[in-house]
């Protein structure tokens, strides 16, 4: 089996739940005695959010730089960002390391691929929503057509993450809210909507809208199981 990385911590909430589901997948696939060889590099997310907030993303992509060069020297050998906004920084990390970052929206690619859909919908962090790194990704090397809610509902959609689910608050109204939001996506055209906050699953699940919910967390986490189990 493979040696993982995960850079987590943003927030610790959905960091939780990458172990979790890898974990239990690997055992799964294998046997009930056996768990995943992860090494976990947790980051302060206070200091994360405040960069993001001040715009210092250059700083911000040193310390991820610093904190995959981290695992790379203990031997992991691939790494997997525990949050999506963040992969802001990928291009920054692949060309300072030599071992390969797995993204997000690939995994989610695949998955809206397989569905046959090519026009989704986007929720997350209003960086995620509104900075172009991970919808280009999904239009330019994928052919997945991406949709984000009106202004309004972006700054909702943001706002519940940084003062609710980052906080570990799950509140029905903001539930309510998020629903709502999904159901405008999908009058728009949306065939299925990317949760693109790793904490955005705690609060609406797959199954609760009349489209496909992907619940990135979920999708990538499989990925790193994939991943750690390709040499077997």
């Amino acid at each position: 089996m493979k040696k993982i990385g995960l850079l987590g911590g943003m927030s610790w909430e959905s960091t939780i739940e990458y172990y979790r589901i890898i974990n239990e997948e690997i055992r799964k696939r294998t046997s009930p005695e056996v768990s995943a060889k992860i090494i976990l590099n947790s980051m302060n997310f206070k200091e994360i959010a405040d960069l993001q907030h001040a715009g210092k993303w250059d700083e911000l992509y040193e310390m991820m730089v610093k904190a995959a060069l981290e695992l790379e020297s203990i031997g992991v050998e691939s790494i997997f960002i525990c949050t999506n906004l963040m992969h802001k920084s990928v291009p920054t990390i692949e060309s300072r390391i030599s071992i390969p970052v797995i993204h997000i929206a690939d995994a989610v690619a695949k998955k809206v691929k397989k569905d046959g859909f090519k026009k989704i919908g986007l929720l997350g962090a209003i960086y995620t929503m509104e900075h172009d790194f991970y919808k280009k990704r999904l239009e330019e090397k994928h052919s997945i057509e991406v949709i984000v809610p009106e202004k309004a509902d972006r700054d909702l959609v943001s706002e519940v993450v940084y003062k609710e689910l980052c906080c570990g608050i799950l509140s029905e109204k903001s539930k309510a809210e998020y629903l709502r939001v999904i159901t405008n996506l999908v009058k728009q055209g949306a065939q299925g909507v990317a949760l693109a906050c790793t904490e955005i699953p705690l609060l609406v699940k797959d199954g609760e809208a009349e489209v496909p919910l992907y619940e990135t967390t979920y999708l990538h986490a499989m990925a790193a199981v994939d991943e750690a189990l390709s040499d077997e």
